[in-house]
């Protein structure tokens, strides 16, 4: 077969080749190259030393450790590391000492799986290749082959994630790899081979070394796949899911039953469905729905007449995914979001609300959160066992909304001003002006009957 690659791609390895270097395009991009998917990031490995690659290119960059230079081209990074081979791993992520090499099979043998050791370039002088041509032009003369020593195009065509030779080894040097592999097997809807998949079970705990960050960032990508729900349900079959996010492992067990509900289901099991069937690509949101119930198991009684209740779960839960977004070190805006979803998706749905009432869920929800907070209405609904995502309650309190939203209301409609609260407390322009005035329109949200020009001037004297 032969695959055509980018000009940028080829001249990149075409200086390489010129200085008589080894230059292999590695990784992910050779995973897609041989998959037929758009390659988003090219990756390359050779056995020019940074140094050496530095003179190639002397605008890249270098600032670290691992032999990778990173090169700016159009507003395109890609990224150069020099050949490693195999080393004495610490902490269960980060190598001690990082040896140079000039063989392509030593680079590819240090890499987490299969699918992820083949490169493609220059013959290598160790291996034998599959020669392969590109159109057009050749790279210098040279015919370009693919390296495969651990076989991970068969593995790419009968979609399985491997591990490179010993999957205990693989994760013990590098436990970051156990959600890795969860994340790629769902981006990719391939499957974990079994003795890669038993070793993530065995080493389960290990993933307790890695930083909560680069965990978030694995979870977010489960999350933003099409296949969120089997990669969390995947994640928690390998024990990963129960050390991650413990909040929502309680929830497994948990049932809602008795006469009072309409519909019985496992809390745990209605919290994956809910996230399977929330209409959203937004990974803040799914992640919203998988923890929208984590307040309940805290909540949770049985009342005398077998009914399970859950009062103010919604709180809790609110309380606990605050715990949750610093501990993966969630920017503010995220935070707060995810916060609003859970601590209000138990809002009331009607018709018949007053203004007011519509405006203080606008405003605890936030204008911006309008439509993911019905997102998670709707897997919420189904999640639960409903066959219709949405009702005419809905609708009509969607219709409610948007005519409310059409007459925004603000401190400015108070029938009040600053000039009447310095006149009546006879001060001057000061914080305390608006302080007063954001009080008083706390007061006309909750109820917009007291947004009266006499009632407000007799509440602007109470404050002297």
């Amino acid at each position: 077969m032969v695959y055509q690659l980018p000009i940028k791609v080829k001249n990149i390895m075409n200086q390489f080749i010129q200085k008589g270097f080894q230059i292999y395009i590695v990784g992910g991009a050779i995973r897609d190259l041989l998959m037929g998917k758009n390659i988003k990031d090219w990756d390359f490995t050779t056995d020019a030393s940074p140094e050496q690659i530095l003179k190639i290119f002397p605008e890249g960059f270098y600032d670290n450790k691992f032999g990778t230079v990173g090169l700016l081209v159009n507003k395109e990074i890609f990224e150069i590391t020099t050949m490693r081979k195999e080393g004495i791993y610490k902490d269960f992520r980060h190598p001690i000492k990082v040896s140079w090499t000039n063989k392509v099979e030593e680079d590819l043998a240090r890499r987490d799986f299969t699918i992820n050791a083949i490169a493609l370039g220059t013959p290598s002088k160790h291996l034998p290749v599959k020669d392969m041509k590109t159109p057009s032009t050749h790279l210098e003369g040279e015919t370009l082959g693919i390296i495969d020593p651990f076989q991970g195009e068969p593995d790419i065509k009968n979609r399985i994630i491997r591990a490179v030779g010993n999957p205990d080894l693989r994760f013990q040097e590098d436990a970051l790899r156990l959600i890795r592999a969860i994340r790629i097997a769902t981006q990719l809807e391939f499957e974990i081979e079994k003795a890669t998949k038993n070793a993530i079970v065995q080493n389960v705990t290990l993933i307790n070394n890695i930083a909560n960050e680069r965990i978030r960032d694995e979870l977010f990508k489960i999350l933003a796949s099409d296949n969120s729900y089997q990669g969390i349900t995947l994640l928690r079959e390998v024990g990963l899911l129960q050390i991650i996010l413990p909040e929502l492992e309680k929830c497994f067990g948990i049932i809602q039953q008795g006469s009072k509900h309409a519909r019985i289901y496992d809390i745990g099991e209605h919290s994956l469905l809910t996230l399977r069937y929330t209409p959203s690509k937004n990974p803040l949101v799914r992640l919203s729905a998988l923890l929208h119930d984590i307040g309940k198991p805290k909540t949770y009684q049985v009342t005398d007449d077998g009914n399970a209740t859950f009062y103010n779960h919604d709180v809790m839960g609110g309380n606990l995914v605050l715990k949750i977004a610093k501990k993966f070190n969630l920017p503010k805006k995220q935070s707060d979001k995810l916060f609003k979803l859970i601590r209000f998706h138990m809002f009331t749905v009607s018709e018949y609300q007053t203004d007011s009432a519509i405006r203080r869920f606008i405003r605890n929800v936030g204008l911006e959160n309008i439509d993911d907070m019905m997102a998670l209405r709707i897997g919420d609904r189904l999640g639960g066992g409903t066959q219709k995502e949405t009702s005419w309650r809905m609708e009509k309190f969607q219709q409610r909304i948007k005519q409310v939203m059409q007459k925004p209301f603000s401190v400015t409609d108070l029938k009040v001003d600053g000039n009447d609260v310095m006149q009546i407390l006879k001060i001057n322009p000061c914080p305390k002006v608006g302080e007063i005035l954001q009080e008083l329109f706390e007061e006309v949200l909750k109820d917009d009957s007291k947004n009266n020009r006499d009632y407000l001037l007799q509440r602007i004297k109470a404050f002297s």
